[in-house]
């Protein structure tokens, strides 16, 4: 993955919405699910939960099929791993991070670094 296809995607990615559908994409596995559900169960009207389905779907993190009437949307699982690899791939100076345990730890966790900036 390069760097614009990273940025497209984090960008996708940076809308409360966005990234709850996404992750709801993610758990539903390949079959997806339709716009419809998502939007029902993220509480959302439909014509929203499309805008923000194009979004993820422009930065190729979804893929979309006609079933009949319906639209269903599947999370794009290489796109997602790409990301990832993207983000972690300098992760402990370049050395594989086959452990289970994490070779780099943070510091302190995201939930301290946030109650430390309060």
């Amino acid at each position: 993955m390069d760097s614009p296809t990273t940025i497209r995607a984090l960008s996708a990615l940076a809308h409360e919405h966005r990234l709850a559908a996404f992750r709801l994409l993610v758990q539903a596995g390949q079959d997806g699910l339709p716009a419809g559900v998502l939007a029902e169960r993220l509480g959302m009207a439909s014509s929203s939960m499309s805008f923000h389905l194009g979004a993820l779907a422009h930065a190729g993190l979804v893929s979309q099929r006609r079933q009949s009437r319906m639209v269903i949307y599947s999370a794009n699982y290489a796109a997602m791993n790409g990301l990832m690899a993207y983000l972690t791939e300098n992760c402990c100076g370049g050395a594989a991070c086959t452990d289970p345990v994490p070779c780099c730890p943070p510091a302190t966790t995201v939930s301290d670094s946030l109650e430390q900036s309060a």
